[in-house]
């Protein structure tokens, strides 16, 4: 059997990090569309801020653990990036939502970027040092990554319920798919278990997505009930017509 040098196997890694920079670059940037409709129409329309926050909470752990272990120059670029995005993302949506918008998405960033990130940033700094520091907070970021990757089973739920993929761009799961490979190959080849571990989940949720995308592309006609009145003054009675209802525009 065939074995790899360790000068390819470090060119594998960093060829494998940088397509993965490169892909969550552009994963980064699929909300821009939404974001500049809000810019157009001065109005958020309803659309919640939780997955930006959530979002940058998730680059600042990530930023965290990359400058704390060996080599991770390319996990501290694309999670730098991240931060910058995420955060104008929110001044734009702080800026036009509404008054009490604004306030729920200011409490949510203080308790979650601020008060956990700080102690998250406190207590590793306090009670641990080197190898176990690098230990516990890739553990953090990993657990993390795990939460988020199963945040769309509830949109895949509304997806087998509704039988629309409306709310549920193919795109974006190929994308997400595609992210979570790359990052998992780079992992593996790095030996980071931290990094490999929940992109394998991030893998089955992604391909889970464009199975249901699939299965759900072609919107079936609603049952929509129609009364037929009756003159002489008995109880109408139901026509039951199968009529396309036109999806509504997604808010995000």
């Amino acid at each position: 059997m065939a074995v790899i040098s360790s000068h390819t196997h470090h060119l594998l890694a960093l060829g494998f990090g940088i397509l993965g920079n490169i892909v969550s670059f552009m994963v980064f940037l699929a909300p821009l569309p939404t974001f500049y409709r809000v810019y157009k129409k001065k109005n958020t329309e309803g659309f919640q801020s939780i997955p930006y926050v959530v979002a940058l909470f998730s680059a600042m752990l990530w930023m965290y653990y990359a400058l704390i272990k060996a080599d991770g120059f390319l996990l501290l670029i694309i999670n730098s990036v991240g931060c910058i995005i995420q955060s104008t993302y929110i001044i734009v949506y702080l800026i036009y939502a509404p008054k009490l918008a604004k306030i729920h998405t200011t409490k949510l960033l203080l308790l979650l970027n601020v008060v956990v990130y700080g102690l998250i940033l406190l207590f590793t700094m306090l009670f641990s040092k080197g190898s176990k520091r690098v230990t516990i907070v890739g553990w953090i970021c990993s657990g993390f990554a795990v939460c988020v990757f199963a945040a769309p089973l509830s949109i895949m739920k509304k997806v087998i319920r509704t039988k629309s993929v409306e709310f549920m761009p193919v795109s974006l799961s190929f994308f997400l798919t595609l992210c979570a490979i790359v990052w998992f190959l780079y992992g593996l080849l790095t030996m980071d278990l931290y990094v490999a571990a929940p992109n394998v989940l991030g893998f089955i949720f992604g391909v889970a997505q464009m199975i249901l995308y699939y299965i759900y592309r072609h919107p079936r006609p609603d049952v929509v009930p129609e009364l037929d009145l009756q003159p002489n003054g008995r109880q109408p009675q139901v026509k039951v017509t199968n009529q396309p209802v036109e999806p509504s525009e997604s808010n995000v």
